[in-house]
């Protein structure tokens, strides 16, 4: 069973002093859109394995929209006393003190993605740890303008190697390299490490678990933002009318205004903003693929997205998931994360034959259920992935094995 690990709410560092200054931090760069919150970041930090991991939150917000996701940075401390730390978060004042509070030294800083969300924070965070070695995932890349990485501030960075043993990490933590130029205008790359004494998975945007209530690093003024009924709503709404009734700040609302913010980054336009609950119901509280990364990305590679899992769940025997956004950490193991991945069978017409054996019932089963998205939720991003197609802008989606 797929569940949110109690861990993640045992230890729960929130530095809240009242000195709003320790969380300025300015980001207006972004393409097409900004990267919010603007000014204002708070960092939670919350305690995933005792004395070893620490997962630090920051709210993600996309543009100047009400929409807002929790973006994650997580710290490993290892045998040599340093801290390793994947995916860093804008570096605040506050947040550079929730590490300092650790009583470690940052010894490497991992980029294990090309994605702009992550990548901006890389340079920030490496000049306030400047003995830190930093290490990038290949094949970095960034759109409309393919700029180096210098221009992000990140500098003489190392490439992070598919099983290399030659990282400062090795002995603890391994890696797999998933690396894609088949995808569109660039390729898809995602590193996910293992750290091999807490028997924990750390990916990026490979598999996500929405939590049925929001994250404490959203805050309340977001979530009633989205809960009210402005324009998106109006449009999504299927053909109901839309009241116009004031926002009272409750739980419920606050509830729906996560459940709004939820189906819009899933689904880009779902059906019913509205009445978001239902269609929320059937996307919350199970490890799953995106659905932009699963119709936009993995279904074009499907053989590489099938490699790339199946040497994870023959190599690594892992019983916690901590992805960079949503719930962590995850109590799920291999079979779990297989059929997270169910959507591949079909595209590739065969069964994962590196599947643990007495694991492949429930794999195949619980992988449709975690494959099904709602078909009226998915029609906007059926229609992008149409229109991208049309103008190059990504690959067809593979259909069936190709024939060698």
């Amino acid at each position: 069973m797929v569940s949110a690990s109690p861990s993640s709410k045992t230890v729960v560092t929130d530095n809240i002093d009242g000195d709003q200054s320790n969380r300025f931090y300015i980001n207006f760069t972004g393409f097409p859109f900004p990267l919010g919150p603007f000014f204002n970041r708070r960092t939670i930090r919350t305690e995933a394995v005792k004395g070893c991991i620490w997962m630090f939150e920051q709210e993600q917000a996309l543009g100047f929209s009400s929409v807002s996701t929790n973006i994650r940075m997580t710290v490993i401390k290892l045998k040599s006393g340093g801290l390793w730390v994947h995916a860093p978060i804008a570096p605040t004042k506050e947040c550079i003190q929730l590490i300092k509070e650790l009583g470690a030294p940052v010894e490497c800083i991992v980029l294990p993605t090309f994605a702009y969300e992550h990548k901006i924070f890389v340079g920030p965070f490496s000049r306030k740890f400047p003995k830190a070695q930093v290490w990038v995932a290949p094949r970095q890349w960034s759109w409309p303008l393919n700029l180096p990485l210098e221009f992000f501030g990140i500098f003489r960075a190392k490439i992070i190697k598919d099983g290399d043993l030659s990282t400062p990490w090795a002995e603890e933590i391994e890696q797999k390299v998933l690396s894609s130029p088949e995808v569109g205008i660039g390729p898809y790359v995602e590193v996910a490490f293992y750290h091999k004494r807490s028997r924990t998975l750390l990916v990026t945007d490979a598999v996500i678990f929405v939590p049925k209530k929001p994250p404490s690093s959203i805050s309340n003024e977001s979530l009633l933002a989205s809960a009210k009924n402005g324009l998106a709503v109006k449009i999504l709404s299927k053909g109901k009318e839309v009241p116009n009734d004031p926002v009272v700040d409750n739980p419920n609302t606050r509830q729906k205004g996560w459940e709004r913010m939820v189906l819009q980054i899933l689904f880009l336009g779902p059906s019913n903003l509205l009445e978001p609950n239902a269609s929320f119901a059937q996307m919350s509280q199970k490890l799953i693929v995106s659905p932009i990364v699963k119709t936009l990305v993995f279904s074009k590679v499907p053989e590489k997205v099938r490699d790339w899992i199946d040497e994870i769940a023959r190599d690594w025997r892992f019983k916690r998931i901590i992805p960079a956004h949503f719930e962590a950490p995850i109590n799920a193991g291999r079979s779990e994360f297989l059929a997270a991945f169910g959507f591949l069978d079909d595209l590739l017409g065969e069964r994962y034959v590196t599947r643990p054996s007495l694991s492949l019932l429930f794999a195949s089963l619980m992988g449709k259920a975690a494959s099904y998205f709602p078909p009226d939720d998915m029609r906007t991003l059926s229609s992008l992935d149409q229109f991208l197609v049309s103008v190059g802008a990504v690959k067809k989606t593979v259909s069936g094995r190709k024939q060698r």
